[in-house]
């Protein structure tokens, strides 16, 4: 797996998630419990991860759909 995004948004992860959901790209949440350690409020990004031989295409996907997901 590769990281596809990493961002403190909480928002981002869900709409990004339903894009590749539609395109039948597999993804997974990284970080989502560390709200626990860091009290919640925010401050440790979370990572959405995606099959190495998916990445390009969930790139391109992101791209296209206007998503800000590179640094």
């Amino acid at each position: 797996m590769e990281e596809l995004l990493r961002t403190n948004d909480i928002t981002l992860i869900p709409l990004v998630r339903t894009l590749l959901n539609e395109e039948g790209i597999d993804s997974f949440e990284l970080d989502v419990n560390m709200s626990v350690l860091e009290g919640s409020i925010g401050i440790l990004p979370r990572r959405l991860m995606v099959r190495t031989d998916q990445i390009d295409q969930a790139r391109r996907l992101l791209r296209e759909a206007g998503v800000n997901f590179e640094g």
